[in-house]
Order: structure tokens, then sequence, then C-alpha cells
């Protein structure tokens, strides 16, 4: 037996206590197994509102287990439903579901009603929800006379659809007689409430056949509308007008949705052009990962919505005219739903526990307690029993406290009921996992060891490992509230036996189960893509590496299904050959290694690949002045569909020799309608394409001259500016020679005054791109037309444009002109614009030059340097950024057309105030002595003020890169050098220096220098080198002490052999604690003395037994070479280096390295 929900893991700790878990007292989701006597569980029942098909029959579910297995009753409406009264109702046997004939006889209307279901047994009785029973209705459409539609073009339209009440609602969507849906766009779209709406009908919105359709998928029904004709007639002129909202009416409105619903807002608008909806909230962001947007962005949804989703939308429709919005109000409300449900509660007599029910909703949804299907408030009195508003307490229960509760949660948009049941039980543990069980587990995966289990008081649970019942105390493993012994990543060293062990007060249960370990299946050999040509061979390699224990089967597949049963295809152990390769092979292979614990893959592709050939047999028929026929014949596609061709032309007339594009059509078409242009002598060609690419050219098709005609198109690109204040001229890109349609290509140009009320001025000019029009007054607005005509004809008549004539130079400055300094580099001016007469031409913007005139502190006259600044635009102010400190300047203002500047504004003299200096243009230090270090510096480059004083701070850096204390000094500003005493000899320092004016400091500038060494120390530091720090000499300590460590095993040996030897003899005889001399003819120690000749240590010398070196041993030591540093041994043993006195823990002056052991001590360490 299994917990059904995993609750939170627990880690076993690797405390020296047994590896425990002790269970929560509510056992949530736990089952009781089905020997044991329980009261009823509703384990299955029809959903709360139960819609039924009327030509089917009804049945309605209820499903129970308990012990004594329960008993079934029905209410309907509130009263009890006598099922034996009804021929028509049976419920099935052992089961309280209903099925209700009425396929037979009998109406479904007549069973309409809500419905409940008792399971009850001797220890209680539970209850299903309301199942409210509706049977669907997919209604006709009502008989109504729709009249035609008829609007102008651009004008906006909405077709109501109107579906029939049904349940549940239909889905809504329109379509023509041949059952084709009709297309939709930003411009025509369906509301939510199934109607069409056009921002702005066209031409092309015609028919007569809109149908609105129904379709009912209960009943899988669909019904139609009366089809709606519409007519659009089409308009020269249409005007364009700013958005409006066809749905929803007025500025704003309200939106009311439950949580957990799909919140739609929609906002349809017309107008012309066609309108863009955009959506924000107002108090708020949109969610970003709740959010969509359907229906051109007309609709907005939000799923999954939640209280925190409440509040203010705006919806937004835009176009080149105008704008408009709409805000919706959006409240969120909240039937019941459940923070805790109340779970089965399974306590033994005498124990304690609870039941909770906590709901929440919007509105705060009422609580309320059955017992047994009983109001608790009329249900038979229980001592054990105490409510306390959403908790029943139970304490001390009894036997005769086993019941069934039910909360039921409910406000005014639903309700929530609940079944627990309180089952008294006096049970000893029971292990329900199979004993014995073999898990198996690949290696570095998650291995789950089961351990249901259930007992009356809670068992405890806990794991041993291994035979001799070793409980599990190490960190790795999980242990669930459902028994379950989890290893997050099995190794080797997992395997083994394992033992669950359940104790309560009533006694134990055990059960072992046992766990091997696999190695993972791994493809190391992968199959490769591959490139190959019809006719030749492929092969693909994948070899497999598993567990020796484990038995895999490979398996090939192409497109992930099974290999063709082609005698080209052969499998052999890691290879798979596909011979003569036509295009059917081309695809994925994918080779797959199974196990019975684990599977791998690997993937190649395999592509077979040509271009198609090129199309020939082309061919011109249905040949008019507008229009002709091409067909052709398609070459080979070598296996590779064509996707379309490429159709070209070639105009021989104008632009021999150049192919133009003419068309595209689908790789399933070789016949295309193609348009032609007058006065054009074709000639066309055609190409394939696939996948992998384009083909060659097919042969050029026969000629066809097209008659010539009146230019369609005007020239574009009109323009009229003016290039002298007295003239006007028009210029426009000119129609190419394929766009002539006939011969004489020339243009009439067209102007007048746009103000006036002249007549048009119109020549006619040859094929050129310009006019210019003379003697016209300055800046005047033109309207102006450029129209082509050729031999045939006039093209039609163009569209007017508006130009200007020939600017002049602004005539009056910008006054007023204000300067306000914001800090020492920005400053502030702001001027009054000029009349717009006085511009005399389009205005441009306004231009400030300023320039420093001169040094406020030195006042010396340099080059003037003017700077220049525009601003864009009508703007009467702007910045002037990068500005000197502690600098004199002068400004003006003028303004800007397309001809030039105006007259400059008066200067305007401001200055701006100091600013911090630059750094120090440079930092030396100079004259190191002993304990002194003279600074020379060049002062700032860009003092940017009055300099003050200069700033000096500095600090010592120890052989470790630690930072010493910090001094501060201040240096007069009219220095340029200072000499610093009192340092520390052979002392690396740290300076920091900078100079100030009275607005602060400026740049730091940083160096470092090094006071000098004391030379007679510094000489004797470089001689003393770290003897145990070289090679031989280390390796020499290895050789002397593995040679020591094998005389004193013999010694140990031989001493051990009980008086055989005279050394044991004379050990026993004198009991002398100190190791006695040994002669070196006998295979034992003779002992060193060095006082005469102070020599250093020799093979076969030793120490005292407390491993020390004593003074009065050797008086010219190692130790009295500071332990090695300060000396070192040549190649030949000899050892040289100062004598420096030192005693052993005394380090040389100058070295900052830490002290490696002395060599006697190296050498003691090993004996």
């Amino acid at each position: 037996m299994q917990l059904k929900i995993m609750p939170k893991k627990k880690h076993l700790s690797a405390g020296r206590a047994p590896l425990m878990l002790f269970l929560c007292q509510m056992i949530s989701a736990l089952e009781v197994p089905l020997d044991l006597v329980q009261p009823p569980t509703i384990t299955q029942q029809s959903p709360k509102d139960y819609i039924i098909d009327p030509r089917e029959n009804i049945v309605i579910q209820c499903e129970a287990k308990g012990k004594p297995s329960p008993s079934f009753s029905w209410t309907r409406n509130g009263t009890h439903f006598d099922i034996d009264k009804d021929p028509l109702v049976t419920m099935k046997p052992g089961s309280g579901t209903l099925t209700i004939n009425i396929m037979s006889e009998g109406k479904a209307e007549t069973y309409e009603g809500v419905y409940q279901c008792t399971a009850r047994n001797e220890r209680g009785a539970a209850i299903s929800n309301n199942i409210v029973i509706r049977p669907s209705r997919s209604p006709l459409w009502t008989k109504e006379k729709l009249e035609p539609i008829i609007l102008r073009n651009g004008q906006s339209l909405v077709l109501p659809c109107r579906p029939p009440i049904g349940l549940p609602p239909p889905i809504i969507f329109w379509m023509d007689n041949s059952f084709q849906r009709l297309p939709q766009s930003e411009r025509v779209s369906q509301g939510l409430n199934g109607d069409l709406y056009f921002s702005n009908v066209l031409p092309e919105d015609t028919r007569e056949d809109y149908i609105c359709y129904a379709r009912f998928n209960h009943t899988q029904t669909i019904q139609q509308k009366q089809p709606i004709s519409v007519k659009v007639i089409s308009a020269k002129s249409h005007r364009q007008r700013p958005p409006t909202f066809l749905t929803p009416d007025g500025n704003t409105s309200r939106k009311e949705e439950l949580r957990g619903n799909v919140l739609s807002l929609e906002c349809i608008a017309e107008g012309l052009p066609t309108p863009i909806i955009y959506w924000i909230k107002e108090d708020g962001t949109l969610p970003i990962n709740r959010t969509f947007y359907r229906n051109f962005k007309k609709t907005l949804q939000i799923v999954q919505v939640t209280e925190a989703d409440s509040g203010n939308y705006q919806c937004i429709a835009k176009n080149a005219l105008g704008a408009i919005h709409h805000t919706i109000s959006v409240t969120v409300k909240a039937a019941p739903y459940w923070i805790i449900a109340p779970q089965n509660l399974v306590l033994s007599p005498e124990e304690d526990g609870t039941l909770i029910c906590r709901a929440n909703g919007n509105p705060k949804p009422r609580i309320s307690w059955l017992s047994n299907g009983v109001p608790i408030e009329i249900a038979p009195d229980d001592p054990s029993r105490k409510i306390d508003g959403d908790t029943i307490i139970f304490s001390k229960v009894q036997e005769r406290s086993s019941a069934v509760y039910q909360c039921n949660a409910s406000n005014e948009y639903g309700y929530l009921l609940a079944n627990a049941f309180v089952n008294v039980l006096a049970e000893p543990p029971r292990i329900l996992t199979s004993a014995n069980t073999l898990y198996q587990v690949i290696a570095n995966r998650p291995a789950l060891l089961d351990c249901a289990f259930f007992g009356s008081p809670l068992p405890t649970i806990e794991w041993f490992k291994g035979a001799k019942g070793s409980a599990l105390r190490e960190d790795i493993y999980v242990l669930h509230e459902n028994g379950t012994l989890e290893i997050p990543v099995a190794q080797k060293d997992s395997t083994g036996t394992y033992t669950c062990v359940a104790r309560n007060k009533l006694g134990m249960a055990n059960n072992d189960v046992h766990l091997e370990i696999k190695d993972p299946t791994r493809i190391i050999k992968q199959p490769e893509y591959a490139v190959v040509q019809r006719g030749s061979t492929v092969s693909f390699e994948c070899k497999v590496k598993h567990d020796h224990t484990l038995i895999p089967t490979v398996m090939w597949l192409k497109d992930h299904g099974e290999l063709p049963n082609d005698g080209r295809f052969t499998v052999d152990k890691d290879r798979l050959v596909v011979a003569d390769v036509n295009d059917d092979d081309g695809g994925t292979y994918t080779c797959v290694a199974n196990t019975t614990l684990d599977n791998v893959s690997a993937s190649a592709v395999l592509s077979v690949v040509d271009v198609p050939n090129p199309p020939f047999d082309l061919e011109l028929t249905d040949q008019l002045d507008r229009s002709v026929q091409l067909s052709w014949t398609p070459g080979d596609d070598n296996n590779s569909p064509i996707t379309k061709f490429i159709i070209e032309y070639e105009d021989a007339m104008h632009e021999p020799g150049l192919w133009h594009h003419q068309t595209e059509v689908p790789g399933t078409q070789t016949t295309a309608q193609l348009k032609l242009s007058p006065y054009v002598n074709y000639s066309f060609r055609v190409m394939a394409e696939n996948n992998l690419g384009r083909s060659l050219p097919s042969e050029a098709s026969e000629q066809y001259l097209t008659k010539a005609a009146e230019p369609d198109k005007n020239p574009t690109a009109v323009e009229g500016l003016g290039s002298e204040p007295d003239n006007l001229v028009i210029t426009w890109k000119p129609l190419n020679g394929f766009e002539s349609n006939g011969p004489g290509l020339q243009y009439k140009v067209s102007w007048r005054q746009k103000d006036g009320d002249d007549e048009w001025t119109s020549v006619v000019v040859a094929n050129v791109s310009k006019y210019i029009v003379s003697g016209t007054p300055t800046f005047v607005p033109y309207l102006i037309k450029v129209q082509a005509l050729n031999d045939a004809g006039f093209a039609p008549e163009p569209a007017a444009v508006m130009g200007h004539s020939g600017e002049d130079l602004p005539m009056v400055a910008p006054g007023n002109v204000r300067v306000n300094v914001v800090n020492s580099t920005l400053a502030e001016v702001h001027w009054d614009p000029v009349p717009l007469k006085s511009i005399r031409g389009h205005l441009q913007g306004y231009r400030i030059y300023y320039w420093k005139a001169q040094s406020s502190l030195t006042r010396n006259r340099r080059h003037i340097e003017k700077k220049i600044l525009t601003f864009q635009g009508s703007k009467t102010h702007g910045m002037l950024p990068g500005l000197e400190p502690f600098s004199h300047y002068t400004l003006n203002v003028r303004v800007v057309n397309g001809k030039g500047e105006g007259p400059a504004s008066p200067d305007k003299v401001f200055n701006t105030p100091e600013g911090v200096p630059s750094a120090p243009s440079s930092l030396k230090i100079v004259n190191p002595t002993l304990d002194s270090l003279t600074l020379e510096w060049e002062p700032p480059s860009h003092p940017n003020g009055i300099l003050t004083e200069y700033t000096l701070k500095y600090q010592p850096i120890n052989s470790t890169h630690e930072l010493g204390p910090l001094v501060d000094l201040k240096i007069p500003a009219n220095k340029t050098r200072w000499i610093l005493k009192n340092l520390n000899f052979s002392t690396r320092y740290k300076f920091y220096f900078y100079a100030q004016t009275a607005a602060g400091s400026g740049i730091q500038i940083t160096e470092e220098a090094i006071t000098t060494v004391d030379e007679g120390k510094l000489a004797m530091a470089s001689r003393q080198v770290d003897i145990a720090t070289q090679g031989w000499f280390i390796g020499l300590m290895c050789a002397v002490a593995l040679l020591i460590l094998i005389l004193l095993i013999v010694c140990f040996i031989r001493r051990n052999k009980g008086g055989k030897y005279p050394v044991k003899e004379k050990e026993d005889a004198h009991a002398d604690p100190e190791i006695q001399p040994m002669k070196e003819d006998d295979g034992t120690f003779g002992e060193y003395s060095d006082a005469e000749d102070h020599k250093p240590l020799k093979k076969g010398s030793r120490t005292p037994s407390d491993r020390t070196v004593k003074k009065e041993d050797s008086d010219d030591s190692l130790v009295d070479y500071g332990e090695g540093v300060n000396g070192q041994f040549n190649e030949d043993g000899s050892f040289i280096g100062q004598y420096s006195g030192k005693k052993e823990k005394e380090p040389a002056e100058g070295n900052e390295s830490s002290e490696a052991p002395s060599p006697v001590n190296a050498m003691n360490s090993f004996v």
C-alpha cells in the first residue's frame, strides 16, 4: 500500500541513531486495505453539470468502496428517488450507477433535475456532488426574410448571426454555399457573439451567400442561417475617416469573470484606412505567459485568470486619421476553491486527530459540516468530537467515533463538497510490498525501493542494509513519507539487500528487497550524416556498449518507422548498408539500442540530392492585347518534387538580353495566364525549383509583340521645389520604355498657386524628368500635376501634389536669448521663435554658434574656434554640453530654412564655474635612499579653475602584498617637488596624488616606489638558499631515511630473538634507556661525534630518541645555520654558506618566504 500523493522529502542524517522517519499523524490519501473495516469512499461520480444526449440512454455514475460493501440510494430534487417504481431506471449490481433507458421509450426532459448518490455501510455514509442533469438542445433557426444589403465602397458593415440558444452554446462560423470558410483579416472578422464585422467594405466583398453556421458539438448537428446578400457599389472617391468602435458601445464597459476561466475582452473598430487594435492594462502590465491575442488582436485573452487580473483594460483603435479608446473594467470573482481539503483520517483508539476544511473564494465561501450526509448540527452527538469553524477536533476517539464527514464550501458562484472518513482501527503494522522484490537500476540514476505499509497507530519506518542489519546512516539517502527509500544517484556500491521495518505499539513487520546496479547502455560509434548520388551504396555504423548482464536489441528505423522490406537493406551486428540508393531511400535513419532497463538512440540523415531538369516545349496560346497563355512540359524533378515554376520575360524592343521576373506558379501547374503590357516584344522562359535549388532556364519561347496603347500610369515621385527664390523646379521619375505603352512618350506638366484662383498653366515636354517655372513669388505653395501621354493618348488624370517655389534666407533673428548655466560643463539656452512669415522657407530648426572667447584664468587671447549645434524643428531651447569649466563663452542663435541661415541674434556672453581638475600630467619618484623618496610632478593639463593644493596619500606594501596604514599630506599648489623622509628601508610604497580646486578633488594618479636596501644584509641574504628545497638534497635524505629504516627493522628482529645476540645480553644486563653503541663489523651502529672537525652529518649518524638535536652533541650542527635558510649543499655533499649564528626558529633578514624544515629535522622525520 502506497501513498498516492508524494509529500515532501525527508533527508536522512549522518548521525549515529538508525535512519528513521516518523510520519505525521494526518496520513493524507492513505488507503486502508480493503480487507479491513472502513467507511465508504466515493471513487467515481458524474460531473456536477451533466449535459446528456437526448438520443442516448442516461447513465449517472456513482461508484464507492468500503467494508462491508456499501449500499446505495439516490435523491432527486432533494427527495428520495425510488428507482424500483420506475421501470426505465436500473441500478448496476454492486454499484450505485443508474441507467435510465430512454431509447426504448420516455423522454430525456422527464429526467431533468438534481441527483445525489449516498453510499452507506455500518461505519458511515458518503454522498456525491449534486449532479444536475440537463439534455442538450440544438434548436433550428427561426425563419426570417433577409433583405439584400447595398452600401458604398469604404462603408462599415455588421452582418448579424444571432444563433438559436442551445445547450451547450453552439460554435459559430461563416461559410459560403460551397462550405468554404469566408476569409477573415484585420478588415473583416467574426466577433465573440458570432456577428461578422467589416471595418470597411471593398467591391470584392460583394456576394450573395454570406451564411452563418451554428455547430452543436454535443448532438453533432449543424444549423444554418438564411444566406445574406451584400452588394458593394464602387465609388470613385471614398472619404477616409478616423476609427469608431462597432463593439463594445460607449467609452467604458464592465466585464466579470470567474477565477480559473479564460478572460476574453473584445474591441472591433471601423474606419478607413482599417484601424489597428492595441491593448494595455491601465494599472499594471499584462501577464506575459498567460496573455494571448486572437482575431487579429481584436480579442485579448488571459488564461487561468486570477483576482490579481482585476482592473481596467484599455483597447485603442488607431489609423492614420486618429485614435479612439475604450476602457473595460474587469472584476474577477471566484467560486470556492480548496486551500486545504479534508483528508481521510485513520486513528487508533484513544488517539487524537483533526479534520481541516479550508477554502477560499470571492466572496468568501461559507463552510458547513455534515456527518454521514446529515448536517452536523442535527447528527448524533459524539463526545470525542469538537467543531471549531473549518476544523473538527477529535480527542481520545473510540470505535464508535468512525463516520464519514462532509465539508461543503459554497458561495453564489458554486460549491465544493468533500468526503473524509474517520476510521478507528487497532491494527499491527503490515508491509504491502512483495517480499524479495528485485530492483534493477542503471548506474547514476535514482533508485526507488518501495515499502508500502499500513498500521494503526501509524507505524514508524526504518531501513537497513546488509545481512547484519546495519541501520542506514548516510546522507545520500532520501526517505519519502510513503516509506519509499530513494537513492538519488545509485552507484555500484549501492548493490545489496535492503530491509524495511515498520513498527507500532501493536507489533512490527519487515520486508527485504534487493537492488542491482547496471552499467548504462551507450552508443560509442554513432551513424553520421550522408549525402549520396543515386545508384551508390551507403552504410551507417552503430556500435553499442552495455552491461554484460543485460541483453540489448539493436533495431534500425527509417523516418521513425520500420526499414523497407527490400533486399537492398542489410543489417549486421554494427552496421546498416543500403545498396543501389534511389531517391526514395532519402530520410532519417535511427539506430535504437534497447535493454530491459534503458534505451538509447542516434540518428543520421541520408540525402539523395539534385535539382530539376529545365522545362521544355514552351508554347504561347490565347494571344490577346493584354494577356497570353504560356504552357510547358516539366523536366525530370530528380526525385525531389518541384515546388514552383518561375517565369521570366525579355523585352527585345526596349531592353534586349535582360530577363525580368514575370510570375511564379505552384509546382503542380504547367500553364500560366500572363498579363502583358502594350508595345512590348515579349519572349518567355521557365525555370523549375525544388527544395534543393533551381534548374537551368528553358529555351526561350517565340516572340510576341503587343499593340500600342495610351499609358496606364503617370510618373511617380513628383515634387516641386524651387532652386532660386523666384522659380519652381518640377521633377518626376519618368516612365521606362516598358511602361510607355507606345511610341512618342511625352509629359504634360501643369501648375497653379494653391491659395489663389488662377487657372492651371500647362506645358507639354519631351521625355525628360524636370521642368523649371520662372518668375514665381518666394516660397509660395503650388499644386502640381504631371501626366504621361504618347501617340495613342493620355494616361489617367493624375493626382495633384503640393510643392513650393524657391526659398530665400530668413529675415529675422531669434530674440530674447537667455542662458542658464547648469554646471561647469553644461548650459541651457532659450530663445523666442521668429515669425513664420519671416522664415521664407521650410523651417529646418535653430542653430547656435558658441565659442570660448578666452580663459578666465589666463585672459590670454587665443584663436577662436566656433562650435555649432543645430536643433531641429520649432524647438525654442537646447542644451550646450561639453563646455570647459572656468571659461568665458559667447553665443548667438540663428533660424535655418532650406536655403540657409538667417541673421544672428545679438551675442550673449556667459561664464562657466570652476570644475575639478584633471589628473596631474606626470608623477615621477626619483633619488630613492634608505629612508626617503623624492616626488616630482607636473601640474594638471586642465586645471579647470585655480588650484588650491595637492593631496598626497601613501602607504607601505609588505611582502604578502598587504597594504599598511595610509598617510595623508597636503602640499601647496605652487610646489612641483616634494621629499618624503623617515621612510622604512627596503620597503615598497604606493602613492596616490591629485590636485584640488574650489570645486573639489580631481582625478588621482598612482605610482609605486621602493626605498633602497641595506647592502650588507642584502649580500648576506642573497647567499643564503633554502637547502631543503634542492632536489638532490631531498633524494639524498630519502635514501638515508630508507637505509636507517631497514637497519632499524633488522635490529628490532635480532633483538627479539631472545638473547641470541650480544646486544641483547648487554641490554638485559645494563638496562640503560639510551641506545647502546654498535660496531660496524658485527652489523651494529657505531657512535659518531663531530666535535673535532665540525663536519656535516654523515651516513650512520643518529639523533636522540626525542627527535631533537642537542647543542652539546654537535657545536656546529645545521641548527646553527638557520635550518638551512642561509646555507646549502654542493653537489659533492659538502656544506657551503656563511655561518650566521642564528637559532633554529629565527628567520634570516630580508627573506620573505616561509622557512622550510632543517635537514636534520627532515632526516629525523624518517626514523
